[in-house]
């Protein structure tokens, strides 16, 4: 039987659930990987990799280096779960990159809003910092944390939960009341 997230990762898992392996699919939930199993309220887990570990997605961060927009606006679209579009909000990162050269201070908000929601270690001051003295790698780091959460960035917010929701049966319609 399938267990729902909450079981998953509370401190008192479900005694038949099987063991969490690598070759299982990676499902975007949003809850935050650890290695146990179990988390307690309040714990914070650390970032899937490190700052500086680019060059584990090479494609990623060649587009990152050369348009940081695009590697932007699929973060923040994840982040914002759809209510803004990929093209309008790195359109807005763009625009002030070029108007004003401190997107970075405008990106950082966002990874505060991606460490509250994956319960990540860290603070909005070292988020800001982080931005601001280098912001392609930390750009890149967010875009692997959200890749190894399950996320599939070139779907964006809706094809990601159209992808989640697949497979599941959606309740029967009821046109009319109950009928003999």
């Amino acid at each position: 039987m399938y267990q729902n997230d909450y079981q998953k990762f509370s401190a008192s898992p479900l005694p038949s659930a099987p063991p969490y392996t690598s070759s299982q699919p990676a499902v975007a939930t949003g809850i935050p990987i650890s290695s146990t199993g179990n988390l307690q309220p309040g714990t914070e887990v650390p970032w899937s990799t490190g700052l500086c570990d680019c060059f584990s997605d090479v494609t990623n961060c060649c587009i990152t280096c050369w348009c940081p927009c695009i590697t932007f606006g699929q973060i923040a679209e994840i982040v914002d779960k759809g209510t803004v579009s990929c093209f309008a909000i790195g359109a807005i990162y763009a625009a002030l990159a070029y108007f004003t050269g401190c997107a970075c201070l405008f990106s950082c908000l966002y990874r505060t809003k991606l460490r509250k929601q994956l319960i990540l270690k860290g603070s909005p001051c070292e988020d800001c910092l982080v931005h601001v003295f280098c912001e392609s790698c930390s750009l890149c780091q967010e875009y692997r944390e959200l890749t190894h959460r399950g996320f599939d960035m070139s779907l964006g917010w809706e094809g990601n939960m159209e992808r989640q929701n697949r497979g599941v049966a959606m309740a029967p319609v009821v046109e009319r009341g109950m009928q003999r």
